[in-house]
Protein backbone atom coordinates (compact mmCIF):
# COMPACT_ATOMS: atom_id res chain seq x y z
CA UNK A 1 0.00 0.00 0.00
CA UNK A 2 1.64 3.49 -1.21
CA UNK A 3 1.06 6.01 1.73
CA UNK A 4 -0.38 9.03 1.20
CA UNK A 5 0.68 12.59 0.98
CA UNK A 6 0.41 13.28 4.98
CA UNK A 7 1.99 10.42 5.80
CA UNK A 8 5.06 11.04 3.65
CA UNK A 9 5.44 14.49 5.16
CA UNK A 10 5.03 13.02 8.84
CA UNK A 11 7.89 10.87 7.74
CA UNK A 12 10.03 13.57 6.56
CA UNK A 13 9.09 15.96 9.59
CA UNK A 14 10.49 12.78 12.09
CA UNK A 15 13.48 12.34 10.33
CA UNK A 16 14.44 15.83 9.76
CA UNK A 17 13.98 16.29 13.95
CA UNK A 18 15.61 13.48 14.65
CA UNK A 19 18.62 14.67 12.67
CA UNK A 20 18.59 18.11 14.70
CA UNK A 21 18.46 15.79 17.97
CA UNK A 22 21.22 14.04 16.96
CA UNK A 23 23.06 16.97 15.95
CA UNK A 24 22.08 18.74 19.26
CA UNK A 25 23.44 15.60 21.39
CA UNK A 26 26.78 15.05 18.89
CA UNK A 27 27.41 18.96 20.19
CA UNK A 28 26.83 17.59 23.72
CA UNK A 29 29.37 14.67 22.92
CA UNK A 30 32.20 17.48 21.58
CA UNK A 31 31.81 20.13 24.14
CA UNK A 32 31.74 17.34 27.07
CA UNK A 33 28.33 17.98 28.41
CA UNK A 34 28.28 14.36 27.41
CA UNK A 35 31.35 12.19 28.44
CA UNK A 36 32.48 8.74 27.24
CA UNK A 37 30.94 5.91 28.72
CA UNK A 38 27.51 8.35 30.02
CA UNK A 39 24.08 6.70 29.86
CA UNK A 40 21.88 8.59 27.27
CA UNK A 41 19.32 9.82 29.74
CA UNK A 42 16.03 10.00 27.09
CA UNK A 43 13.83 11.46 29.52
CA UNK A 44 15.73 14.41 30.42
CA UNK A 45 17.43 15.18 26.88
CA UNK A 46 13.80 15.11 26.08
CA UNK A 47 12.39 17.40 28.41
CA UNK A 48 15.69 19.68 27.78
CA UNK A 49 14.89 19.84 23.91
CA UNK A 50 11.55 20.00 24.42
CA UNK A 51 10.50 16.50 22.53
CA UNK A 52 9.34 13.44 22.71
CA UNK A 53 11.15 10.61 23.77
CA UNK A 54 10.86 8.65 19.93
CA UNK A 55 12.94 11.23 18.03
CA UNK A 56 15.92 11.03 21.13
CA UNK A 57 15.90 7.25 20.40
CA UNK A 58 16.25 7.70 16.70
CA UNK A 59 18.74 10.27 16.93
CA UNK A 60 21.13 7.68 19.27
CA UNK A 61 20.40 5.31 16.44
CA UNK A 62 21.71 7.40 13.88
CA UNK A 63 24.88 8.70 16.24
CA UNK A 64 25.47 4.67 16.81
CA UNK A 65 25.84 4.39 13.07
CA UNK A 66 28.60 7.02 13.41
CA UNK A 67 30.20 5.51 16.22
CA UNK A 68 29.48 7.67 18.42
CA UNK A 69 26.99 6.11 20.51
CA UNK A 70 26.76 2.22 21.04
CA UNK A 71 23.96 0.27 22.65
CA UNK A 72 24.26 -1.90 25.75
CA UNK A 73 21.75 -4.98 26.27
CA UNK A 74 18.95 -4.53 28.71
CA UNK A 75 20.98 -1.28 29.52
CA UNK A 76 20.25 1.50 26.61
CA UNK A 77 22.20 3.54 24.49
CA UNK A 78 25.59 4.68 25.80
CA UNK A 79 28.48 7.80 24.33
CA UNK A 80 31.22 5.44 23.09
CA UNK A 81 33.77 5.08 24.83
CA UNK A 82 37.36 4.23 22.93
CA UNK A 83 40.63 2.96 24.78
CA UNK A 84 44.32 3.90 24.17
CA UNK A 85 45.61 1.47 21.65
CA UNK A 86 42.35 2.64 19.26
CA UNK A 87 43.05 5.96 19.84
CA UNK A 88 46.76 5.45 18.82
CA UNK A 89 45.42 3.60 15.58
CA UNK A 90 43.75 6.90 15.09
CA UNK A 91 46.87 9.09 14.88
CA UNK A 92 48.40 6.50 12.72
CA UNK A 93 45.15 6.79 10.23
CA UNK A 94 45.21 10.64 10.74
CA UNK A 95 48.72 10.76 9.86
CA UNK A 96 48.25 9.39 6.18
CA UNK A 97 45.24 10.90 5.67
CA UNK A 98 46.62 14.61 6.52
CA UNK A 99 50.13 14.06 4.30
CA UNK A 100 47.55 13.11 1.76
CA UNK A 101 45.66 16.32 2.25
CA UNK A 102 48.49 18.69 2.66
CA UNK A 103 49.67 16.86 -0.91
CA UNK A 104 46.82 17.49 -2.39
CA UNK A 105 46.52 21.15 -0.71
CA UNK A 106 49.85 22.21 -2.01
CA UNK A 107 49.01 20.88 -5.56
CA UNK A 108 45.28 22.93 -5.74
CA UNK A 109 45.97 25.66 -3.18
CA UNK A 110 49.20 27.88 -3.05
CA UNK A 111 47.70 31.28 -3.14
CA UNK A 112 44.34 29.88 -0.84
CA UNK A 113 46.28 29.87 2.74
CA UNK A 114 45.20 33.02 4.24
CA UNK A 115 43.20 31.17 6.94
CA UNK A 116 45.74 29.28 7.42
CA UNK A 117 48.32 31.72 7.84
CA UNK A 118 45.49 34.11 10.16
CA UNK A 119 45.27 30.43 12.32
CA UNK A 120 49.26 29.89 12.69
CA UNK A 121 49.50 33.66 13.52
CA UNK A 122 46.62 33.09 16.49
CA UNK A 123 48.02 29.76 17.78
CA UNK A 124 51.48 31.51 18.12
CA UNK A 125 49.59 34.24 20.50
CA UNK A 126 47.90 31.49 22.22
CA UNK A 127 51.02 29.28 22.99
CA UNK A 128 53.32 32.58 23.72
CA UNK A 129 50.00 32.87 26.76
CA UNK A 130 50.27 29.41 27.65
CA UNK A 131 46.59 29.05 26.79
CA UNK A 132 46.04 25.59 25.76
CA UNK A 133 42.35 25.31 25.55
CA UNK A 134 42.69 28.22 22.82
CA UNK A 135 45.41 26.72 21.23
CA UNK A 136 43.19 23.28 21.25
CA UNK A 137 40.43 24.89 19.28
CA UNK A 138 42.27 26.83 17.09
CA UNK A 139 44.41 23.85 15.59
CA UNK A 140 41.48 22.01 15.29
CA UNK A 141 40.31 24.91 13.11
CA UNK A 142 43.85 24.66 11.07
CA UNK A 143 43.22 21.08 10.55
CA UNK A 144 39.49 21.30 9.32
CA UNK A 145 40.49 24.19 6.67
CA UNK A 146 43.49 22.15 5.80
CA UNK A 147 41.15 19.55 4.65
CA UNK A 148 38.91 21.48 2.77
CA UNK A 149 41.49 22.75 0.82
CA UNK A 150 42.38 19.20 -0.29
CA UNK A 151 38.80 19.81 -2.03
CA UNK A 152 38.09 15.98 -1.47
CA UNK A 153 34.59 15.23 -0.02
CA UNK A 154 35.54 11.60 0.83
CA UNK A 155 38.92 12.77 2.31
CA UNK A 156 36.53 14.88 4.71
CA UNK A 157 34.25 12.43 5.83
CA UNK A 158 37.17 10.07 6.72
CA UNK A 159 38.95 12.69 9.05
CA UNK A 160 35.86 14.43 11.01
CA UNK A 161 34.72 10.60 11.71
CA UNK A 162 38.24 10.65 12.96
CA UNK A 163 38.17 13.91 14.78
CA UNK A 164 35.40 12.81 16.16
CA UNK A 165 36.30 9.54 17.87
CA UNK A 166 39.22 11.05 19.38
CA UNK A 167 36.88 13.01 21.49
CA UNK A 168 35.69 9.67 22.74
CA UNK A 169 38.67 9.25 24.74
CA UNK A 170 38.17 10.11 27.82
CA UNK A 171 41.43 9.41 30.41
CA UNK A 172 43.86 12.28 29.15
CA UNK A 173 42.13 15.24 28.19
CA UNK A 174 42.55 16.13 24.79
CA UNK A 175 43.61 20.14 25.63
CA UNK A 176 46.44 19.11 27.13
CA UNK A 177 49.42 20.32 24.82
CA UNK A 178 53.26 20.01 26.54
CA UNK A 179 54.95 21.59 23.33
CA UNK A 180 52.41 24.07 21.73
CA UNK A 181 55.56 25.89 20.19
CA UNK A 182 56.90 22.82 18.65
CA UNK A 183 53.75 22.11 17.04
CA UNK A 184 53.04 25.28 15.59
CA UNK A 185 56.55 25.44 14.12
CA UNK A 186 55.58 22.44 12.59
CA UNK A 187 52.46 24.09 11.02
CA UNK A 188 54.08 27.01 9.63
CA UNK A 189 56.68 24.49 8.48
CA UNK A 190 53.47 22.65 6.10
CA UNK A 191 52.21 26.32 5.21
CA UNK A 192 55.05 27.32 4.00
CA UNK A 193 55.36 23.97 1.83
CA UNK A 194 51.47 24.28 0.45
CA UNK A 195 52.47 27.52 -0.43
CA UNK A 196 55.52 26.43 -2.35
CA UNK A 197 53.65 24.13 -4.04
CA UNK A 198 56.03 21.33 -2.74
CA UNK A 199 53.53 18.48 -2.82
CA UNK A 200 56.01 16.07 -1.89
CA UNK A 201 57.14 17.60 1.22
CA UNK A 202 54.00 18.98 2.16
CA UNK A 203 52.67 15.23 2.39
CA UNK A 204 56.03 14.23 4.50
CA UNK A 205 55.50 17.10 6.85
CA UNK A 206 51.43 16.63 7.37
CA UNK A 207 52.57 12.98 8.13
CA UNK A 208 55.24 13.60 10.34
CA UNK A 209 53.32 16.14 11.95
CA UNK A 210 50.71 14.25 13.07
CA UNK A 211 52.82 11.38 14.21
CA UNK A 212 54.72 13.95 16.63
CA UNK A 213 51.21 14.82 18.02
CA UNK A 214 51.23 11.05 18.59
CA UNK A 215 54.29 11.17 20.60
CA UNK A 216 53.09 14.39 22.37
CA UNK A 217 49.80 12.49 23.70
CA UNK A 218 52.09 9.35 24.59
CA UNK A 219 54.01 11.53 26.76
CA UNK A 220 50.83 13.71 28.50
CA UNK A 221 49.13 10.02 29.15
CA UNK A 222 52.40 9.37 30.78
CA UNK A 223 52.96 12.55 32.83
CA UNK A 224 49.54 12.17 34.01
CA UNK A 225 49.66 8.89 35.56
CA UNK A 226 52.59 9.46 36.99
CA UNK A 227 51.33 12.53 38.61
CA UNK A 228 48.19 10.40 39.88
CA UNK A 229 49.84 8.49 41.36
Amino acid sequence: MISDGSDLLALRKNNTLSSLVAEKIETYIMDGRLSAGERINEAVLARELGVSRGPIREAARLLSSQGLVEFVANKGAFVRSIDRDELLEIYDLRAVLTGYACMRAAARHKDGTSILRDLHKQMSDAAENNDAAAYYTLNLQFHEHLINLAQSPRLKAMTDGLIKETHLFRQVSLQRHPDMAQSNIEHGEILAAIENGDEKRAQKLGESHVRSGKKRFEKAAVNLVSTED
